[in-house]
């Protein structure tokens, strides 16, 4: 089954990009989004427990743990997608794009395979890759990342052989 061919404002890099390579090509406003996730959970918490307080001797050292727990799993996907929206072309990414270029004709250089070799037969190669596409636009339901090595990212390989 083809990939769906989606019309973008950028150069597409990727449409079911590796975690580690999404991770790879963090920016340094994607650390901050994922600090400041971090920073915001327990600072709201502590706002709002000083604004209507639960009881007079609680102790809100547990919840505000919590709290920066479930703040920096919130920053980080909210990096992890900023991150996959460059790779999709949904926004700029000129510096991803020439990063992409120079490692993957490193690869053909090397004659490593651009994707990583897999294991899988390719029909569950192909069933991976359906389920973790565009698969960061669904993390408020569940997070789902690509971990798997396929072919099938929906880009015309061929550009990096010139």
């Amino acid at each position: 089954m083809p990939v769906q061919q989606i019309e973008t404002p950028f150069p597409v890099i990727d449409t079911d990009p590796k975690f580690t390579r999404v991770v790879r090509y963090f920016r340094p406003n994607d650390y901050a989004v994922w600090a400041l996730g971090t920073a915001a959970a327990p600072a709201a918490l502590w706002g709002l427990e000083r604004f209507n307080p639960v009881g007079v001797n609680r102790n809100i050292r547990v919840p505000l743990r919590i709290g920066t727990l479930i703040g920096a799993f919130g920053g980080f996907l909210l990096a992890y997608q900023n991150s996959s929206l460059r790779f999709w072309g949904w926004s700029e990414n000129a510096a991803e794009v020439a990063k992409d270029e120079q490692e993957m004709r490193q690869l053909l250089k090397e004659g490593k395979p651009l994707y990583g070799e897999s294991s899988m037969p390719a029909h569950v190669q192909e069933a991976s890759a359906r389920n973790s596409r565009f698969a960061q636009l669904k993390f408020s339901a569940i997070p789902w990342f690509n971990f798997a090595n396929h072919n099938s990212h929906g880009v015309d390989t061929s550009k990096y052989e010139s």
